[in-house]
């Protein structure tokens, strides 16, 4: 068994002003997520300056930031909201949705595209391969508060979380850092080297929801559900699964309707 390193979910505190480790990783995330972009940025279109691509960036973080604690509001626990409405503002103790930052992220690229002369595919096409920056860092903010811990296991790498998040104290699978290999690490590298050659439209934002879906609805098979939801139906189903069995399929359709696309524009031509 592996010791679970005791971080302090605090990054720095200045006075009564604190930093959490966890709004660090979103910065981390934005940060890398706008480098990668400026890097690709002639490519995609070389009449956009920097300016542009921050401003791209910022709507989309902040649809990611809103629609992430929107949906996890509707999609996870509306009741405790509910009840105590001030809740929503804590967005340090976690409860962010990616099926609602997912949203947010599509409405702010559509809002952003009819302004700037771009479809909305051609604007999740581009940041759909950087997108998994976020969801890694994401992933180890998960960790570092310890919370959406894995199920009970006997495997050697197995930890036991913290007393506060865990009073079980069972021995269990470090599933965030799972879901960092899964939707940060290998869902990165799948999109970076599949878009390193020209593709067609929609074919990168199908790559993404479909690759994003199965490797959540993996994860969620080794991850105890949220506390106030349990499982769904037949013992194992997690809305995690429930809300990512639309993006596999969302997927699988966009990625074949761009290459028939492409292949009927080809013959017409």
């Amino acid at each position: 068994m592996l010791a679970y390193p005791q971080i302090d979910p605090v990054a720095l505190a200045l006075g009564p002003l604190k930093i959490h480790w966890y709004g660090l990783m979103y910065l981390i995330g934005i940060g890398g997520a706008w480098w990668l972009l400026s890097r690709r940025l002639k490519a995609f279109d070389p009449t956009w300056s920097k300016e542009k691509l921050s401003d791209l960036v910022f709507w989309s973080a902040l649809g990611v930031i809103l629609g992430g604690r929107l949906g996890y509001v509707l999609f996870y626990d509306l009741a405790a909201y509910l009840n105590d409405p001030l809740l929503v503002l804590q967005v340090w103790k976690g409860g962010m949705s990616f099926h609602g930052g997912f949203i947010g992220v599509m409405l702010a690229c559509w809002w952003f595209g009819k302004r700037n002369g771009k479809t909305f595919f051609q604007l999740m096409d581009y940041i759909a391969p950087v997108v998994p920056i976020g969801l890694g860092a994401g992933r180890i903010g998960n960790f570092i508060n310890a919370e959406l811990w894995g199920r009970a296991t006997d495997l050697p790498w197995a930890m036991v979380l913290p007393a506060w998040s865990d009073a079980q104290q069972l021995a269990r699978r470090p599933s965030q850092m799972y879901q960092f290999a899964m939707e940060g690490v290998l869902l990165f590298t799948i999109l970076w080297l599949y878009t390193r050659k020209p593709r067609p439209t929609m074919a990168v934002s199908g790559m993404f929801a479909l690759w994003y879906g199965i490797f959540r609805i993996v994860a969620e098979f080794v991850r105890v559900p949220d506390a106030q939801l349990g499982y769904l139906a037949f013992g194992w189903l997690t809305m995690g699964q429930l809300l990512s069995l639309p993006m596999v399929a969302l997927g699988i359709f966009l990625i074949i309707h761009a290459y028939r696309r492409q292949a009927a524009q080809g013959v017409a031509g």
